[in-house]
């Protein structure tokens, strides 16, 4: 088989026949969709139910006890046959020539890792596309699971954090990224990214945000002892220093300041001297002006700039 494509489902009746729709109807021969339904309370169930009966040969389903949405990709991989994996939200759509597309161009270029990229799609009807294929250097690669396929056994030992934790992709592909040999970097819109749902991105949970502190210790016990103590600070400034920090910042939960206060914390017991971090240095001048503002707690002139400099670009 050459392509297993894991979705995990959770309440989601209001998109799912649309994703599932697009990925039925792939233009790729030899593929399978795995949908592990996680304790939906909804008409998930009835709907997986109804697909499974149509598509026999395509779609092979499991309902498991609700255990979040990392949990239910690693029973999904477990189950998988295919040659490569690739991955879909419930609430998401692809293009009919997705895993036609990403296989062959995995093929051609014997990639571990493919990626593609995407439009954001937007509830007014608009949309922009996404150059999620276009990174440099490495760890510097988008941590979403849904543009990428990846060959199988690469993945071998490798899982999401369990639990109702966010932040899973970037544990996940971050070290599924550094063990990859071989990536191709496909540039074509194939996948189509709901932007508006309850997610980590869009949430005001501040609390929830440092579970990006536990991914981060995670990844920081994995990565320093191979010697990518750099490539860590990066995840560090980026991941957390701009972009969960800006995140907190729009927020108004009771809990925000503490949690900012932790956020920066964090940074500065792993990197005490910003100015020095190689890293940093490297950064555009705009990013190290944020990155600065964040670094010593003045979040809300940095987003004030945030704000002004969309303006301008409007």
């Amino acid at each position: 088989m050459k392509v297993s494509i894991i979705v995990p489902v959770y309440n989601a009746e209001k998109y799912l026949p649309k994703c599932l729709d697009s990925l039925v109807n792939q233009s790729l021969d030899d593929y399978e969709v795995i949908l592990i339904n996680d304790g939906s309370k909804d008409s998930s169930a009835e709907i997986i139910e109804s697909y499974k009966k149509k598509y026999p040969e395509i779609i092979n389903a499991v309902t498991v006890e609700n255990g979040g949405q990392g949990r239910a990709r690693n029973i999904g991989m477990k189950m998988a046959k295919g040659k490569y994996l690739g991955f879909a939200d419930s609430d998401d759509w692809v293009s009919p020539d997705m895993f036609k597309h990403m296989y062959e161009k995995a093929e051609e270029e014997n990639a571990d890792l493919t990626v593609c990229d995407i439009t954001e799609c937007y509830d007014d009807g608009s949309s922009r596309i996404i150059n999620m294929s276009q990174y440099e250097p490495l760890i510097k690669i988008d941590t979403a699971v849904w543009d990428k396929l990846l060959r199988r056994d690469l993945v071998e030992g490798i899982y999401f954090p369990e639990g109702k934790v966010w932040y899973e992709d970037l544990s996940f592909v971050i070290r599924i990224a550094l063990k990859s040999k071989k990536q191709a970097r496909l540039p074509e819109s194939l996948y189509f990214y709901r932007v508006g749902q309850e997610s980590t991105m869009n949430n005001n949970n501040s609390r929830k945000n440092l579970d990006i502190i536990k991914i981060l210790e995670d990844l920081k016990a994995y990565m320093l002892p191979l010697g990518y103590d750099e490539e860590f600070n990066s995840l560090v400034i980026n991941h957390l220093l701009l972009e969960t920090i800006k995140r907190v910042e729009r927020q108004n939960s009771s809990d925000k300041k503490e949690v900012m206060m932790k956020l920066r914390e964090y940074v500065r017991q792993n990197i005490p001297n910003l100015r020095k971090c190689e890293s940093f240095k490297s950064e555009t001048l705009n990013r190290r002006v944020i990155m600065f503002l964040n670094y010593y707690g003045f979040s809300g002139i940095s987003r004030r700039l945030l704000k002004l400099k969309n303006n301008i670009a409007k």
